[in-house]
């Protein structure tokens, strides 16, 4: 049997849906929640979805699983360190660094093709039907789709849920909302993760209680910010994007603070002295060990260790992070090149979502078979077109990038695809 950790207690173990126990299981609950995800397709279908690049555009460029990859063993490291660094943490009463690997694994399995592009063009798709957000769709994968057969996801555990749930606001409760929101009908799943606890009135819809979140999601988003922040800026770098003569031109007009500008000279040196990858891995451990723990209190910090402690981020790092977003924001992102591509994404997957949504979810063209037999078989058991729509969304959000390229060719262009392509 596995050894008893006292951070967690018989509550933070409870499944959304049953899990059965293996005879002689000497996993824990967390190993299995983390040992599921990465054997579900929803997980290696992440190797060819947008992390920067479109996926196959360079061979060494980050994917979304790359990067999945990468912000797991950064959360796992965040553990180390503060079970090293802190008194409040021992040998048999620590932060589980399987936990935190589980959600940072799990954290972008919701994403679409095309990266935000994707998931913004989807959102605007849904409009009529309960809008899309990655992080919601994570919820849904976990806990209803990722093994359709069984109906209730990967049964995961509580303390999971509330790793990756670093947003906990229903899209009725702010409509206008672009991203940042759950499915309305994710209200189950919330109260599961939140034991049946109510918000108190000052986290009110929105910023407010999106910021509340357990330690075990707040080691997620740091890691999360530290891969993004650090390791897309090498892919920037590497791919000619930034330059050292264009951060000069930024910063001309970027109106930086001194700490600010010291690093964008860190960052030119980097790249004139061909050390870019060597000098921005060795600031992964600088952003590691940035982090220390900090007594919370609130609604929930009685019911669980993983509501008793805030994150606390040096704010030097932190700025540094801030610093290398808006620096691959504006030289990368904003780019042409890049700007040309989200063109083409949010074409493709407008065409897809037309042809379905006549098909399929307010039919109104002839009964082709577009989609394959199990998704039909969900589509004819839904109760309305809001549920069609969203089975529709799965679809497409489940796509590769060059999947969603390649369905768009075989539907589009005359000459493109054969009876022997498969769906």
């Amino acid at each position: 049997m596995p050894a008893l950790n006292r951070f967690y207690q018989s509550a933070d173990l409870e499944t959304f849906g049953p899990r059965k126990a293996a005879p002689g299981e000497f996993r824990t609950a967390f190993q299995i929640d983390r040992d599921r995800i990465i054997h579900s397709s929803a997980f290696r279908r992440l190797q060819s979805k947008t992390q920067v690049f479109l996926s196959g555009e360079y061979d060494f460029y980050r994917t979304r699983l790359t990067h999945s990859i990468e912000v797991a063993q950064i959360g796992r490291s965040i553990c180390g360190w503060l079970q090293a660094s802190s008194d409040a943490l021992t040998e048999d009463c620590f932060i589980d660094p399987d936990l935190v690997e589980s959600a940072c694994l799990a954290h972008d399995l919701g994403h679409p093709p095309f990266g935000h592009t994707g998931e913004r063009t989807l959102h605007r798709l849904m409009a009529d039907f309960g809008g899309f957000e990655g992080n919601a769709q994570t919820l849904r994968l976990l806990t209803s789709t990722l093994f359709s057969e069984r109906k209730v996801g990967i049964a995961p555990t509580r303390a999971l849920l509330d790793g990756v749930l670093k947003y906990k606001t229903l899209l009725s409760e702010t409509p206008t909302a672009k991203n940042h929101f759950l499915y309305d009908d994710q209200a189950p799943a919330l109260a599961f993760t939140l034991q049946g606890h109510d918000f108190p009135p000052e986290l009110t819809p929105g910023d407010a209680r999106n910021g509340f979140r357990s330690i075990e999601c707040q080691i997620m988003d740091w890691a999360d910010d530290t891969a993004y922040s650090l390791n897309d800026l090498a892919d920037g770098i590497h791919a000619g994007f930034i330059t050292a003569h264009r951060i000069e031109r930024w910063a001309e007009t970027a109106q930086l603070q001194p700490a600010e500008a010291a690093h964008t000279e860190f960052l030119i040196q980097a790249i004139r002295d061909g050390r870019v990858e060597g000098r921005l891995n060795w600031s992964i451990g600088q952003y590691l060990r940035a982090v220390r723990l900090e007594p919370c209190e609130n609604f929930l910090s009685a019911t669980s260790h993983r509501h008793q402690w805030r994150l606390h981020i040096d704010p030097d790092v932190a700025l540094q992070a801030q610093l290398n977003k808006r620096l691959a924001l504006d030289l990368v992102f904003r780019s042409p090149q890049l700007q040309q591509l989200d063109h083409k994404a949010d074409f493709i997957l407008t065409r897809l979502f037309s042809v379905l949504r006549e098909r399929y979810i307010e039919p109104t063209s002839p009964r082709l078979r577009l989609l394959p037999p199990a998704v039909e078989e969900d589509l004819a058991a839904a109760p309305s077109a809001a549920a069609r729509a969203r089975i529709v969304c799965d679809w497409i959000a489940s796509m590769t990038d060059r999947f969603a390229a390649r369905t768009y060719r075989r539907l589009f262009e005359a000459d493109f695809g054969s009876i022997t392509d498969f769906v």
